[in-house]
């Protein structure tokens, strides 16, 4: 048991598949993904954005090949970029193949949508020959006709027949190197959904709340969503749906796994929202030391808290602290102790310094854990 259990989160156990280097579901960590958004068949402009996706900390990236030039252009974007591409695939069944010859890690489909079953064949095969895994994604906006007969509107019972009824079809292909999403745009159909898939497969799933609009509204209802599903242990990698820059949902997905403590990556700070009482610029601060640290890779916990309200208590739990003083002088706590008093025009570069510092122990002390 740990120190705090109220903190533990109990993921449910899925069967592990391969995405490239990536491995997905099992024990592994869960995955953040994003989308480009470029032309794909503008190999430069889409190799730069993946390349900033994968900066920013995604594991996995996919690609729109809505056409064969699309598809194509990923031989060439594949040579250039260190991350496992997914290729993103509605209808057409050869752009499957193509993207799977073309070097995609996975495929993104629905088999129901791409043809009869000699076209799915196809598909399997060129997927099993490429080592390509598949991900049956499942939208409440694209739903097959007959569900939506029987349903009359998609609710969660559709979206999870319409999901196992595409797994049948690539399981009785002897296929199973497989992932599963139930997308919707509605909160509360998506996180019903995803219950209700949850316990009658093992395969893994990919979470996300579809078109969820803009940064502010997009990022407050994926943070919802998902957030209710982490905290349930269901979820194998995740991506954050918003019609902003690629790299934005990367930050919001890391964040959201940061605060349920299903990663650890970077620098995590807990900041007041100042008032009246505090010693120092909060707010300023904060936004200058997000860019400061943003190239710390290693676990560290920074708070910045505006007076001693609270700020010696969450100094004690974080493993660098200031809390805010009067005239200028600040306390700065370290591993939760005082340490000393740091005046605000010495303050920034003096948080820097800490952590920079810690962030080094850290890395030392992982490095030799993993090495005995």
């Amino acid at each position: 048991m740990s120190i705090r259990p109220f903190r533990d989160i109990k993921r449910r156990k899925t069967r592990e598949i391969s995405v490239g280097k990536i491995k997905v579901g099992g024990n592994n960590p869960i995955s953040v993904q994003s989308m480009t958004n470029t032309l794909t068949t503008d190999i430069k402009a889409t190799i730069e954005q993946i390349n900033e996706i994968q900066s920013e900390g995604a594991d996995i990236v996919r690609v729109s090949c809505p056409d064969e030039s699309s598809s194509g252009a990923l031989k060439e974007i594949i040579k250039h970029v260190n991350i496992p591409v997914v290729a993103d695939i509605h209808f057409h069944y050869k752009r499957a193949i193509e993207a799977a010859e073309n070097g995609a890690s996975c495929l993104r489909i629905n088999p129901g949508n791409i043809g009869n079953i000699n076209k799915i064949k196809e598909v399997v095969k060129a997927a099993r020959d490429n080592n390509c895994s598949i991900r049956v994604g499942v939208n409440a906006g694209s739903l097959e006709k007959n569900i939506l007969e029987k349903y009359k509107e998609p609710c969660p019972e559709a979206l999870v027949e319409s999901a196992l009824n595409n797994v049948k079809i690539l399981e009785d292909e002897n296929f199973t190197n497989l992932k599963i999403s139930v997308k919707s745009s509605d909160i509360f159909l998506s996180i019903k959904a995803y219950r209700q898939l949850s316990k009658v497969t093992d395969y893994p799933l990919h979470l996300g709340i579809t078109e969820a609009g803009g940064f502010v509204p997009g990022s407050v209802k994926s943070s919802i969503g998902l957030g209710n599903l982490l905290l349930d242990g269901i979820g194998d990698t995740i991506r954050i749906s918003l019609s902003d820059n690629p790299v934005e949902e990367v930050k919001i997905g890391n964040e959201i796994l940061k605060s349920l403590n299903l990663r650890e990556r970077g620098v995590k700070i807990i900041s007041c929202p100042s008032c009246a009482r505090q010693g120092f610029k909060v707010i300023e601060t904060v936004k200058i030391l997000e860019k400061k640290l943003a190239h710390i890779k290693t676990p560290v916990t920074l708070s910045i808290i505006g007076c001693v309200v609270n700020g010696p208590g969450e100094a004690a739990m974080t493993d660098i602290g200031i809390t805010g003083g009067q005239k200028g002088n600040n306390m700065l706590y370290l591993s939760g102790v005082q340490s000393e008093k740091v005046l605000t025009k010495n303050m920034i570069e003096k948080i820097v310094t800490e952590v920079e510092k810690k962030a080094f122990e850290l890395k030392k002390q992982n490095d030799t854990t993993e090495k005995n």
